[in-house]
Order: C-alpha cells, then sequence, then structure tokens
C-alpha cells in the first residue's frame, strides 16, 4: 500500500486531486491574490515537453487564469561543471523556449550575473512557484532556500524518474530489492503526458530583464572552467534526445540484448547524457520501448532487459543519493565492504598512478586507457568499461579514500553524464561493493568483485575499442559506438 495523495492544504480544494505523489509541497498557503503568472522553475528537468511538473504549472495557471512562465538560472558556478557542460546545456536550452512556445508558454532565462531566483519571482510577480525534485546534495539546499524565503506557495515535482521516489520510503540495499517494489507500481505510473496548454498568454513587461538562449550563456564568466572543450559529436536538447531514441527503438533495440555489452559497437540507447540534464525523461523512453514491443512482441526480451537498466537501476541510483548523504566518499561503503578495505587497508600497489597520470591516460592498461581516452575526448564511456576503469583505479591508487576522490573529480569533469546519481552509484557499486556482495578474498580489493584486463578483454573486441579511442584521441572520426548522436 502507497499514500499518493498529499495532506496538506496548499491550494483550493478543487484542486487537491492536483497534489499527488510526484509533488512535494515545500511551502504551504494560498496563492498571492495579486499575482501576476505561476512561475515554473526549471532546473533539472530542462524540456518543455513531457515534463510533469510544466503539466502541473500550466493546471494551476490556468485554473487562476493566469499566464506560465517557465524560468531557467544560468549559474556560472555549479559544482564542477565546465565549458563542455554548459555547451550541452545551452543548446538544449533552445528546445526548451521552441517546445513551450508551441504550447503558449514563455520561457525566461537569466544568466549569472543576473540570475537571482528572489528577484525573478519578485520581477515577475509569481502567484505562486513550482520547481522539479533533483537529489543531489547542492540542489536539494537550493530548494530548501527558496522554501524559506518565498512568501508564496511553492511545490516541487518529481518528473525525472517513472515511480516518484518518496513511494521507496528507504535506502535499498540492491536492484533486487528496488526492483518488484517499482515494477509493482509501473501500472500507476507509466503513462503517456498530457502536454497541456497555457490558456493565458504571458505579455512579458517593458523592460523586463532576460537573455536570449541562442547566445552563448557563458560568454564573460571569468572563472569558468575552460579546459574541457564540447565534444562535436554531441548535440544537446529534446530534439536530438528524440531522434536518438527513434534510432534505438526503431533499428537498435532488436540487438540490444547481444550488443549491450559490446563497446566497439554502437549497441546501447547513448541517452544518459540527455537524461542527466532532463532534456528526455525515462517515461518517454520507457514508452517508445513498449510501443516498439508491441508492434514487435520477440523485442520482449530486450525491453526487459533494457527496462532493468533505465529503471531498476537507474532509479536505484536515485534511491541511494536519496537516503546517502555521503554518496560521494568512501564513508558509504556497507559494513562489510568497509571491513574488508580496512583488512586491505596496507597492501602493496604494484602500480601507483597520480591523478595527472590517470587523467592522461598513461597506464601500462591498454583497454583502461582506452576508456579514458573515450571519457577525455568523447565525454562518455560504455558502461562496462567504466565498471572496469573504476576498479582499476582502486587497484592503482594508496588507498580506497584516494581511488574514490580520483574516480569522482574525473567522472564529473569529463563525462557529459557525470555529476549524477548513475555516476555515483556506479563508482560505489565499483570500489565499494554497493549494492553488491562479499566475493573471494584477493589482495587489495578484499571481498570486493574484481575485474582483470585479460578476462574483461575477451568478452568483446577490445583490440578494436582501443583502436578506435586512439583515432579519437588523434582526432580521426571512426563509426560505431563514438558517435551516437548521429
Amino acid at each position: 500500500m502507497t499514500e499518493t495523495r498529499a495532506k496538506v492544504q496548499v491550494v483550493p480544494e478543487e484542486w487537491q486531486e492536483l497534489i499527488d505523489a510526484r509533488v512535494t509541497v515545500r511551502r504551504g498557503g494560498v496563492s498571492d491574490p495579486n499575482g501576476k503568472c505561476v512561475v515554473y522553475w526549471m532546473q533539472r528537468a530542462q524540456r518543455g515537453v513531457d515534463n510533469h511538473a510544466v503539466d502541473l504549472a500550466v493546471k494551476l495557471a490556468n485554473g487562476l487564469s493566469l499566464p506560465l512562465v517557465v524560468y531557467f538560472a544560468g549559474i556560472s558556478n555549479f559544482p564542477h561543471a565546465n565549458l563542455r557542460h554548459y555547451v550541452f546545456l545551452n543548446q538544449g536550452l533552445r528546445d526548451v523556449e521552441a517546445d513551450l512556445a508551441e504550447r503558449n508558454i514563455s520561457f525566461v532565462m537569466r544568466r549569472a550575473p543576473h540570475e537571482s531566483h528572489e528577484r525573478f519571482f519578485a520581477d515577475a510577480g509569481a502567484a505562486m512557484v513550482v520547481g522539479d525534485e533533483n537529489p543531489m546534495r547542492e540542489p536539494e539546499r537550493w530548494r530548501k532556500h527558496v522554501a524559506s524565503v518565498l512568501k508564496v506557495p511553492f511545490l516541487t515535482v518529481d518528473t525525472d524518474v517513472v515511480v516518484p521516489s518518496k513511494l521507496v520510503e528507504k535506502a535499498q540495499y540492491g536492484a533486487y530489492t528496488i526492483r518488484p517494489r517499482l515494477y509493482r507500481l509501473l501500472p500507476e505510473y507509466l503513462h503517456p503526458y498530457e502536454n497541456l496548454k497555457a490558456a493565458v498568454a504571458w505579455k512579458r513587461p517593458k523592460g523586463f530583464l532576460a537573455d536570449s538562449v541562442h547566445e552563448d550563456m557563458t560568454r564573460d564568466w571569468k572563472d569558468l572552467d575552460r579546459s574541457v572543450e564540447p565534444v562535436e559529436a554531441w548535440v544537446g536538447g529534446t530534439h536530438a534526445a528524440m531522434k536518438r531514441l527513434k534510432l534505438f527503438t526503431g533499428r537498435m533495440l532488436k540487438d540490444y540484448g547481444s550488443q549491450r555489452n559490446h563497446p566497439e559497437v554502437d549497441g546501447t540507447s547513448a541517452l544518459s547524457p540527455y537524461l542527466h540534464y532532463g532534456h528526455i525523461g525515462p517515461i518517454t523512453i520507457a514508452l517508445a520501448v513498449d510501443a516498439a514491443l508491441k508492434k514487435d512482441p520477440s523485442l520482449q526480451e530486450a525491453r526487459d532487459g533494457y527496462f532493468n537498466e533505465l529503471i531498476a537501476w537507474r532509479e536505484l541510483a536515485v534511491n541511494f543519493v536519496k537516503y546517502t548523504p555521503n554518496y560521494d566518499t568512501a564513508d558509504c561503503a556497507e559494513n562489510w565492504a568497509k571491513q574488508t578495505i580496512a583488512e586491505h587497508a596496507r597492501d602493496e600497489r604494484e602500480h601507483v598512478y597520480t591523478l595527472q597520470q590517470l587523467e592522461h591516460a598513461e597506464t601500462y592498461d591498454e583497454l583502461w586507457n582506452a576508456g579514458q581516452l573515450q571519457m577525455v575526448h568523447y565525454g562518455w564511456m560504455h558502461n562496462y568499461v567504466r565498471m572496469y576503469w573504476a576498479k582499476k583505479i582502486l587497484e592503482w591508487t594508496p588507498d580506497v579514500a584516494t581511488a574514490v576522490k580520483y574516480a569522482m573529480h574525473l567522472n564529473d569533469k569529463y563525462f557529459l553524464d557525470g555529476r549524477d546519481p548513475n555516476g555515483y552509484a556506479g563508482i560505489a557499486w565499483s570500489m565499494l561493493g554497493k549494492f553488491d556482495r562479499a566475493w573471494f578474498e584477493r589482495p587489495i580489493f578484499g571481498k570486493i568483485r574484481y575485474m582483470s584486463g585479460a578476462s574483461t578483454g575477451k568478452k568483446f573486441d577490445s583490440k578494436r575499442y582501443i583502436r578506435q579511442m586512439r583515432d579519437l584521441a588523434d582526432g580521426v572520426r571512426g563509426t560505431g559506438s563514438l558517435f551516437p548522436a548521429d
């Protein structure tokens, strides 16, 4: 049994049916009778369609006979973000503006140094504010701050998971514990979006501050890290994500079972960067996969395997970050893992590399170097290689705390889908035994699962993958898994 209705009176009685399990009431009360619009403060779910937060905001605005304004704050100091991340984000905002316009909704971006949330809410005359959920530490702090200073109702919507994360009330031990809970709720939550249109158009007041999403939002940001360049092969935004999804479900899904663990071929959906920025939501993806299955029942096994990744493992990662304050440190390990780590803390390492050597792919291991090159030059790495990549860092650093620190740094700096629950959960699984069980004892790793280069390299055409990554680093445009955005 799950509770799917909030009990806080935040809107008139006739609107209580809008406040379901996706919605968190951050500040209650009634809307400002003198308000000029409803504001949706967009942060994690950067899309103008298939967005529960937009749909709720439209219903509230229409009920008040007010326009809806969607606001995005272009901050210059998001933790660990650099030019690569901002360019991809910037591209996505253009799709947001266009898609919202089709729904009679205005979009306003204010970039640093004029991105004050409180200032915008006041300038726009917000009658009430809707936001989206993000389990990460810093965005949650922002939401709590906004809730503390607003004088009008503030609701946030959990729109980047299939099943609202609050319905899994505590941290889960593994995919096998969360999977049945999630799958039982799929019939209730895996439904198409409404994509309603706003009834009242917003007329921007004369002199109202707004920045163009068609310009470089990072211009004149002097402190931004510009050392990590954008990747030409990746184009941000909902439209590119939908193009990739159509290719995946239309042509690639049939081979997903046999190709998904082959980094040398284009065999996965490669939608993780778009999911990270909210350019596409998991429900949109899941519905498209189900539609493909309906046309071709032979896709059942592929569909089930993909759902396990998209829903069970991805939402386990969200659950992990939501209920684990130290999700990005070695302290998040389970007790059995902490014990085995402590027992092997003084084990001798045959090879020890500095962060700089790792960053520049200067190890003896060609397969590991290939994965690092893919990260640095392409901003993405096949998940199978990511597991091996993280485990070798544990083997090549003086202690587990240093290993986790190095892995987190590289993950956040280079990956387009870094700074994300999935990345942190993956590192915790690889290095700290999270969501896993104890294995056979061995040096350095103790009882944490081990992956050898010899066995890993035999499970796919590793020589081809290594050649591809060398070509990528040398600027040779190749084919296959290097350019899934094509």
